[in-house]
């Protein structure tokens, strides 16, 4: 692997942790020990990574700068703050903005801390995720089908439960993770902008402490990804394919 390699898997090994300790960062790349640390220092000098007080290390703010720099995240971003704005106030919850990134649900932004911005998490962990597999291609599914990782004792793993799931949701059942991802929180999501091959362009997504009132957001969440929906404009949404293969039928 090149230079250019090694550093890429330590910035990846980051993929949905907010911080990590070197021995953790050199288990996960398997690089040894004395190369870890090298690209981590060379990567906190750049700005990639930051030193934390404990010794630990998370991902920089160079990188979110780049990140912004993507022209669709970017418009997406642009459009949705006042709508995550409007939503967090109006349900006092955790709101997120999300889309697809490959096999990945990226965290376009947030407020409230229940996601970590930039962060890529398994799609079968979210509700955001369970749209974009409901709605998007066969391809994308038996992908994840064959890596339902547990991440919660309550994360769906049994792919007939989550097949069940997905059909419910393209029947028009809400989209709902029951502390899947993380104890104590339930989501709830709903699409953004039209349905595209891969499913739709976005999806706002509350986090609450209970079934019971994530489902009470869900009228004030349908009418927020409405209006933000009706706002954007269609350079504003991700048009390009995020993931290849055909789309399921309804």
């Amino acid at each position: 692997m090149s230079a250019v390699g090694r550093a890429l898997s330590v910035l990846d090994v980051f993929d949905g942790a907010t911080c990590l300790r070197l021995t953790t960062i050199a288990a996960r790349t398997g690089l040894p020990l004395p190369t870890a640390l090298r690209l981590v220092r060379e990567l906190v000098a750049w700005g990639g990574l930051e030193r934390q007080a404990d010794g630990s290390y998370r991902l920089g703010t160079r990188l979110w700068v780049l990140g912004g720099q993507v022209p669709c995240q970017r418009r997406l971003t642009e459009a949705g703050q006042p709508y995550l704005r409007g939503l967090r106030t109006a349900t006092g919850r955790a709101v997120a903005l999300t889309c697809l990134d490959g096999d990945r649900l990226l965290v376009v932004d947030e407020l409230g801390g229940a996601m970590v911005k930039g962060s890529r998490l398994p799609l079968h962990t979210t509700a955001a995720g369970k749209l974009f597999l409901a709605h998007g291609p066969d391809a994308l599914l038996r992908q994840i089908m064959g890596n339902l990782v547990r991440i919660t004792p309550y994360t769906v793993t049994a792919p007939g439960l989550l097949l069940r799931q997905l059909a419910a949701i393209r029947r028009g059942s809400p989209a709902m993770a029951k502390e899947e991802r993380r104890l104590g929180e339930c989501e709830i999501a709903a699409p953004v902008g039209p349905m595209g091959e891969a499913g739709p362009a976005a999806a706002l997504s509350v986090t609450a402490p209970s079934v019971p009132a994530a489902r009470r957001a869900a009228p004030l969440l349908a009418a927020t990804a409405a209006a933000l929906t009706a706002h954007l404009t269609p350079p504003d949404l991700i048009t390009e394919p995020r993931f290849s293969g055909s789309r399921r039928s309804p």
